[in-house]
Parts: C-alpha cells; structure tokens; sequence
C-alpha cells in the first residue's frame, strides 16, 4: 500500500500560489490508485494566526483542491485546512478526502501552539479521529499535538495502527520532531508519517526531514531539506505480524487512560 509525502515549500498566505506548488511537486509521480497522500500542517498558506486571510468553509478553495486532487488521482488525500470555529477562533484541522472527491474523515488540532500564540487564536479540538485506509485503522494529529504521547495512547485504545502527524515544524527543534516520531512508532508499534513543510515564512524556517517509520522504530523513508514527495510502501501485515510476535500493547493500562478518547 503506497503513502506519498507532500513535503511542500508553502507560500505564505497565497493560495493559488501554494496550491499550484501542490500539483507541481505530484505530476510527475505515478500514484496507485487507493493511495494516500499527505500535505503538511495549513498547507495552503503556511503557519499563520490570521485566521481571516486563512479560513474557509468546507467548500472553500483548499478544500475544492484536494476533493479535485482525490478524484483525479483516484486516491485519497489528507491535508491541513483552516475553518472558522464557533467562537470565532480558526480550526486547525487535518481533512480527508476518498478518491470520489468526497470528504471522509476530519480532525481538529487537540493542542494549539501556546508557545507561537496559536492558542489565542484557534480553539482546540473536541477528541481523537480514527478512519479507515486500505485496511489499516488510522488517525491523523497534528504537529504540536506529537508532543503528548497520551493522545497516540488514545488512539490505539480505539484500534489505530497508523499515525500521520502533518506539521509546521521549525528547523530549530529538528531533532525533537525526528525523536518523537520514532519514540511514537514504538511505543505504539504502529506506522508513524510526519509530513512537514520546507521552505520559510516571516517567523521560521522549516527544514524538511518528513519521515516514515515502521513499527519497530525503523526509518522507512526520509525526507531531505527541500520540496519534495516521498513515495513509501507499507505492510499492514507486516506490522500485525510484529505485534503478535511482541505483545507489549496487551499489557497496556487501558484504566489509566481517562478521558479524550
């Protein structure tokens, strides 16, 4: 089964711009069909707290791209969107589009980004998201919420086997992104997919290194510095096979888990 990772080099609040940056970096690429492919994190306009140049409803222009992008490709497409929330604040959401062009699956951000002032901003999400993709059970997050384990813990209590964490991720805490997506493959034993952009924007720089990890902590594929789309293959067998032969999930404390799930 074939992830694709839109590592992008987003252009700061221009959505044409970005969009067309989009279909550039995938036409050349042969998709199969049924495949998933993944943008980072407010792909179409980069990490911005303008919520009033960034959201959009759920017919808006990101949204018409990726719902176009799915049925073209006959695959499905996952990415960041912006919507304006009932309190006025944006929705820093992951959306998934089905290969009919339909929307399939939506989560909202559970953790905003205090330290960027993300929280004054957009509000948080209600709870974890689990969708099914080829088989595999999978729950998307999104950059900053990869810092709390708890959230993964969740998901796996509800079956996911398959993580992707989209993100603006800036280049000065690399080696905390790299870390944690490895810390989470393993704890978890599931596939872990961070897709982070390139490029700048007015307050960082992003350094790439989108990565795929396997279930056991291994390096799938990885990304380099610069706009590019990664092409992996995965097993779900493969990983069943791996939890079966290490059952370290059975002795998960399902009564510690509380609440959020």
């Amino acid at each position: 089964m074939q992830v694709v990772l839109c590592q992008l080099d987003t252009h700061w609040e221009d959505k044409p711009a970005s969009h067309a940056a989009a279909s550039r970096l995938l036409a050349s690429l042969a998709i199969e069909p049924g495949a998933l492919i993944v943008l980072p994190e407010m792909w179409a306009t980069g990490f911005s707290m303008h919520v009033d140049r960034t959201a959009e409803p759920a017919a808006g222009p990101t949204h018409a791209f990726m719902s176009a992008l799915a049925r073209e490709r006959a695959a499905y497409v996952l990415g960041g969107v912006v919507r304006l929330g009932n309190t006025g604040r944006g929705r820093n959401e992951a959306v998934l589009f089905g290969p009919d062009g339909r929307e399939a699956a939506r989560y909202c951000k559970m953790h905003p980004f205090s330290f960027a002032g993300e929280t004054k901003h957009f509000e948080s999400g209600e709870g974890i998201t689990v969708f099914e993709w080829q088989g595999f059970k999978v729950a998307p997050l999104v950059c900053y919420d990869l810092r709390f384990p708890e959230l993964f813990r969740h998901a796996v209590s509800r079956g996911a086997e398959m993580f992707v964490v989209i993100a603006n991720w800036p280049q000065v805490r690399e080696e905390h992104w790299m870390a944690l997506l490895r810390a989470r493959a393993i704890e978890n034993q599931a596939f872990v997919f961070g897709v982070n952009r390139s490029g700048a924007d007015p307050h960082a720089s992003y350094g790439g290194k989108s990565l795929a990890i396997g279930p056991r902590g291994e390096t799938i594929a990885e990304g380099g510095r610069h706009a590019e789309a990664i092409v992996c293959n995965i097993s779900r067998d493969e990983m069943l096979a791996y939890r079966q032969t290490f059952p370290a999930l059975a002795d998960m404390r399902r009564d510690l888990l509380g609440g959020n799930s």
